[in-house]
């Protein structure tokens, strides 16, 4: 029967999953495969498995069980095996690449930060504050200029100016966050976003790590929202 696959742990893991239930419209119990110094947590599944809210709870769910008590390899939602013999055999052959994996998460977990421009006009009022150029520009389509390439002018040139802006901010703010963080992965923003950053960052760095994301917080300029969504299952460092 085919298997969905949620992680891969060390053989050690109190995996505790009596009571667990799967993916899938009727969820089978969560059990573990063992090969070797590794085992891997698994559930039967008997029909197409998709991204539904139900199912992706479900599958964060057992991460985060796992997570609680030791450190796991979180695998994305979906993916599937054959059968039991097709999970010990993939353990069999990568054992060091997943025991070198575990080893360098052990004691970590993911973090996510992002940042949004919540509040367009007030950074539309800093740039023409600042930019002697956008100001003047503003100014003569105000004055009823005819020209009709000033409003196209205009936003070309606030475009640019917000680009640059962002981009500054989204470095400072991963440079501020680094020191806090074993590894990071810096992930393509989608919009309102202009940062996508997660951070392994290690159970005894939490709290400093924390307390220096609700300073920068507090620091930044208005209209700016930064956020921060965690301790997850380290997916953004599984190689």
């Amino acid at each position: 029967m085919p298997l969905y696959v949620y992680a891969i742990t060390g053989k050690d893991h109190p995996h505790r999953l009596d009571g667990l239930s799967g993916v899938g419209s009727n969820p089978s119990p969560v059990r573990s495969i063992t090969a070797g110094p590794l085992a891997a947590v698994v559930s039967d599944v008997s029909e197409e498995i998709r991204p539904k809210r139900r199912d992706l709870k479900a599958h964060q769910d057992v991460q985060e069980h796992l997570m609680a008590a030791a450190v796991v390899l979180p695998l994305q939602f979906g993916y599937l095996a054959a059968d039991d013999q097709t999970v010990q055999q993939a353990l069999e052959e990568n054992t060091d690449g997943y025991l070198s994996a575990l080893e360098r998460l052990d004691g970590c977990a993911e973090y996510h930060v992002r940042a949004s421009q919540q509040d367009e006009d007030e950074l539309l009022r800093q740039i023409l504050h600042d930019s002697p150029q956008a100001r003047a520009l503003n100014e003569r389509i105000r004055a009823g200029d005819p020209d009709q390439q000033l409003p196209l002018a205009l936003g070309e040139l606030v475009a640019r100016e917000v680009q640059d802006r962002q981009e500054a901010l989204a470095a400072g703010l991963t440079q501020a966050l680094l020191p806090y963080a074993r590894e990071h992965a810096a992930h393509p923003p989608s919009s309102p976003d202009f940062l996508n950053l997660s951070l392994l960052v290690p159970h005894e760095q939490k709290d400093d790590f924390l307390t220096a994301h609700a300073g920068l917080a507090g620091q930044i300029e208005s209209g700016v929202d930064l956020r921060v969504t965690g301790p997850l299952p380290p997916y953004s460092f599984v190689q």
